[in-house]
């Protein structure tokens, strides 16, 4: 494969919003129910039904906008998209043409390499989903299920600014958290909740111009988006290569076959004939409500997880998944603003260690289970070697299991302060080494497993209680001295 061809990618992101109710009708929007059981003459479609937007869908769309630094449109208008399919029984779609509610925004996305790739964001605007086709083994015909017409969507349209397919899938997992986060959707791709179509195409490196994309459409898996973008790569540039012409058309990916398929020519805004939809007004929101909405945006995770990096040195992958729970970021946030001595990798341990595991058994909340509060005093308690890392997960047990006591009341009482006191640890190694004469011969052999031992041996001789790491300075100490 010539390596003398850049890839460009742009993808279309639809993320189905999870409101109460349907974007043009009070229909109950939820998926799994009964087929044909949430539908009505307004979202199948029937003659002489007037759709009523639901504001829900506009704020939503809006604060998506915000996270990702669009500018907001104080008025919009809603436009008609024709086309016909079996699942669209109006036989055109309620979407945005040429004024969507936001555009000319970005995203900062963080890349496996640990760099930051700065991504372009063209648009983003409402309109409904289509229903849904059903084909079954029991006859050779298609069934539709008309519950997801009227689902509002968001589409989300990058610049072609993606040049891998790397870069494709971060990008696609930075949209589901913060879809996440803002609680506007479920982003739950087994159910459809987000998928997208990859335009992809290729050009010489140091071209200007970007070569003929063809599209493929609802991709709803990113492992699928990732694949396809990756073979439509080696597709076109073999197709040019061999002196032959990219062809703009539409595709689809074939997981099972591992390649892409023709469809259709693609067609183009033209071809669509949009105008505007003559039975909903202009969208106008005040600078007063679109700003009520920003002030609602939390800090986004993929800049919380650039923080972190920078300000408290943790690891990018330890970093993403503080980040990608926002209850779990949360905590970790809440606990080192307690106290700057409190060491934030500690936290961050024992947060995505002990504190998940036990969220992932008994499936409470992380607030439900511990407090900043008690956090920070744990693990001051754990730093300062007044208790070792195992006696703090007893005391975090003690917590957990909803005792009303303090970190300090916890150790006292169950007598877990470690030993920490220089000339009684030291007396306990003097003695200890005087009985293990041939631990020590073997560990100057070269053996030096009996290092371990020797600190084992005076552990046991504490009860467990010693400071584990004075011990092992001792022995170390008394050892170079022989």
């Amino acid at each position: 494969m010539s390596n003398d061809y850049e890839l460009v990618v742009g993808l279309e992101v639809h993320a189905e919003l999870s409101t109460e109710s349907k974007i043009y009708c009070s229909c109950k929007n939820e998926f799994g129910l009964e087929v044909n059981s949430v539908c009505c003459p307004i979202c199948t479609g029937m003659p002489g039904t007037l759709p009523t937007l639901n504001e829900k869908v506009v704020e939503y769309a809006i604060k998506m906008g915000h996270a990702m630094n669009c500018n907001i449109n104080y008025a919009s208008k809603q436009d008609r998209k024709n086309y016909f399919y079996p699942d669209l029984p109006k036989a055109y779609q309620i979407s945005q043409s040429d004024i969507p509610i936001c555009e000319n925004g970005f995203i900062d996305v963080l890349v496996d390499d640990g760099s930051i790739k700065r991504i372009g964001i063209t648009r983003i605007h409402i309109e409904e989903d289509a229903g849904k086709l059903i084909k079954t083994d029991r006859f050779d015909g298609t069934l539709i299920d008309f519950n997801r017409c009227g689902v509002p969507l968001i589409e989300i349209v990058s610049e072609p600014d993606i040049r891998t397919s790397k870069q494709a899938h971060v990008y696609l997992k930075t949209i589901k958290s913060y879809l996440i986060y803002l609680g506007i959707s479920d982003a739950k791709m087994q159910e459809g909740s987000i998928r997208c179509d990859v335009n992809v195409s290729v050009r010489k490196r140091g071209q200007k111009e970007f070569g003929t994309r063809c599209e493929m459409k609802n991709v709803n898996t990113f492992s699928g988006a990732v694949k396809a973008i990756e073979y439509e790569y080696k597709r076109q540039i073999e197709i040019l290569e061999s002196g032959g012409k990219i062809i703009q058309q539409t595709r689809r990916w074939d997981d099972e076959a591992g390649k892409t398929i023709s469809m259709r020519l693609k067609e183009d805004a033209q071809d669509y004939r949009y105008f505007p939809e003559p039975d909903l007004k202009t969208i106008v929101v005040s600078k007063e409500k679109i700003k009520k909405l920003k002030d609602q945006i939390p800090e986004m995770p993929n800049y919380k997880a650039m923080r972190y990096i920078k300000d408290h040195n943790i690891s990018q992958t330890d970093s993403e998944l503080l980040a990608s729970n926002l209850q779990r970021a949360t905590l970790f946030d809440d606990t080192i603003d307690i106290d700057d001595s409190v060491d934030a990798k500690m936290v961050a341990n024992w947060i995505l260690i002990t504190i998940t595991q036990y969220v992932n058994k008994t499936g409470k909340r992380y607030d439900e289970i511990i407090s900043p509060k008690q956090l920070s005093e744990l693990i001051l308690y754990i730093q300062s070697g007044k208790i070792s890392n195992s006696a703090g997960k007893k005391v975090f047990n003690e917590i957990a299991s909803k005792s009303s006591k303090s970190v300090k009341q916890i150790v006292l009482d169950l007598g877990l302060e470690q030993i920490s006191n220089e000339d009684e640890l030291n007396s306990i190694v003097k003695q200890m080494l005087k009985e293990n004469e041939k631990s020590i011969n073997d560990y100057k052999n070269g053996k030096t497993n009996a290092l371990g031992y020797l600190v084992g041996q005076c552990m046991k001789a504490t009860k467990g209680k010693g400071n584990p790491a004075m011990i092992k300075e001792f022995i170390l100490k008394y050892l170079k001295s022989q």
